[in-house]
């Protein structure tokens, strides 16, 4: 069965989870990128707004 990118493990929206499983990654190391993408570059919130209305649910 072929991946899909879904939202999974929520904490708040599922996105770094579903990230997380999509990637074969811990969603905890997800979590920290788009936490300093946010705090450095500023990018990181944006991306994860649209990643939330984008993603669909898990079924």
């Amino acid at each position: 069965m072929a991946k899909r990118l879904v939202k999974k493990d929520k904490k708040i929206t599922g996105v770094c989870g579903g990230l997380g499983a999509y990637f074969d990654v811990d969603p905890t190391i997800v979590r920290v990128l788009f936490l300093a993408s946010v705090l450095i570059f500023g990018t990181g919130l944006l991306l994860y707004i649209i990643l939330a209305v984008v993603m669909p649910e898990e079924n």
